[in-house]
């Protein structure tokens, strides 16, 4: 397909793909000659992706290009999956030392008792998961990491569901890239469950109204 085309089926404006081609984020196409060029439904399926990730998912454009990056690499899924979580972490906010300290003490007794892997403590994921837990003990709120086993429990569930998405995929790029899409749009998904489900619970504890 030309690019009118591929900007019609894609629903991503020409110029905009124009920009993704310049930038790299977009593969170019098929020259056909100095100013043409055809284009795939594999292009049509990359520029959703990208509306996908930055539209829904709210990532930005360089954030776009590194997760991009690692799919089109040769690493393995499991690797490329970990620098795509590296990416949408964002970053680490600040909290004292003694309440990072504390935090850390107690993700790392959770790791002990529930069996988890920890292979890089200074990923982005696990400091900002220190810091949200060293910030609900400064804010007095004891009670929400008295439940951190069971938030685990229904962490660890959410996690099988999100790679059952995969089970069957035989091509490396197909798992990455639904691999990808579970986390970003899952994390969407789940958080406006949770809200829903909030709503529900909160209306028969707190009342109506």
């Amino acid at each position: 397909m030309r690019m009118a085309e591929l900007s019609a089926e894609s629903g991503v404006p020409v110029a905009t793909v124009k920009y993704y081609l310049r930038e790299g984020l977009l593969p170019p196409g098929e020259r056909t000659s100095p100013n043409q060029a055809r284009y795939s439904a594999a292009h049509v399926q990359r520029l959703r992706l990208i509306k996908a990730l930055t539209e829904v998912g709210g990532l930005t454009l360089a954030s776009v290009g590194v997760v991009l990056t690692a799919i089109d690499g040769d690493a393995t899924p499991h690797r490329t999956m970990g620098f795509v979580q590296d990416e949408l972490a964002g970053p680490v906010p600040k909290v004292s030392a003694e309440a990072a300290a504390w935090a850390t003490g107690l993700l790392e007794d959770l790791l002990r008792r529930t069996g988890w892997k920890l292979h890089d403590p200074g990923q982005p994921a696990f400091a900002n998961l220190v810091a949200a837990l060293a910030t609900a003990k400064e804010l007095g709120h004891g009670k929400l990491t008295e439940r951190l086993e069971e938030y685990a429990e229904l962490a660890m569930r959410v996690a099988e569901l999100d790679l059952a998405v995969v089970t069957g995929l035989t091509s490396v790029d197909k798992i990455i890239e639904a691999g990808l899409v579970t986390t970003v749009l899952g994390d969407r998904i789940f958080a406006g469950l949770r809200h829903l489900a909030q709503e529900e619970v909160s209306r028969k504890v707190l009342g109506g109204g």
